[in-house]
């Protein structure tokens, strides 16, 4: 039998009455956000229920009564991060606004996302050493990324018809485009930053860097 079955299993009855009553989502929020500090420190192969548990107001069992495992926990994490940038796009409410000025919001909303949540970026980051084994498990990824594709290609097809895009621009590759720049930016701050001594928390860098961005999505699709 596995630990985490063990843990299953030996959970007292006393203590999953005791989580079901005393406010279930709030102790499974706060087990997730313990869990993305241990997985950003240590990995996911580094990371420790024990430590996890010790970061939050639960136990190790009851860890496992809410997430079954380490890996299924983690699965959690990528989809309540995901979830977390996908859920704000969403209401960006692009549809309300001429073309390039919804593409400006968009590459502008995605490169402060990833300033701000350096967590998002190292998660990533380690599910791609991975070979993204768990973001492959989750329907649920794929669902809510497909939808932002959807709300950017319809922003897309508007600025065709309108004339001030040019045709046949592949949605996919506008989303590349945007998000591998604010995502590098991040991911290899330290490594680009000594090398090149350039200081990416910068307030004028960023400045520099967002409106560089924005003008090279732009370029890119308009006529």
């Amino acid at each position: 039998m596995t630990e985490a079955a063990v843990g299953l299993a030996s959970a007292p009855p006393e203590a999953v009455r005791k989580a079901r009553k005393n406010n279930p989502e709030k102790t499974r929020e706060s087990i997730l956000q313990a869990a993305i500090t241990e997985f950003v420190q240590q990995g996911l192969s580094g990371a420790r229920v024990d430590a996890i548990a010790e970061r939050t107001a639960t136990s190790k069992r009851m860890i496992y009564y809410y997430f079954g495992s380490k890996e299924q926990l983690y699965l959690e994490v990528l989809i309540k991060l995901y979830g977390d940038i996908r859920g704000t796009e969403s209401r960006l409410d692009l549809a309300s606004l001429p073309p390039a000025l919804a593409i400006r919001r968009l590459v502008e909303f995605t490169f402060d996302h990833h300033d701000r949540n350096v967590d998002f970026v190292r998660i990533v980051s380690i599910e791609n050493i991975h070979y993204g084994e768990y973001v492959k498990q989750s329907p649920a990824i794929r669902q809510m990324s497909n939808v932002v594709l959807d709300t950017l290609g319809k922003t897309i097809r508007r600025g065709e018809e309108e004339g001030v895009f040019r045709t046949n621009i592949d949605v996919l590759d506008v989303h590349l485009l945007m998000s591998s720049f604010c995502f590098y930016r991040v991911s290899n701050r330290h490594t680009f930053g000594h090398i090149f001594a350039i200081d990416f928390q910068d307030d004028e860098t960023k400045r520099r860097h967002k409106e560089m961005i924005c003008e090279a999505v732009l370029r890119f699709v308009q006529r």
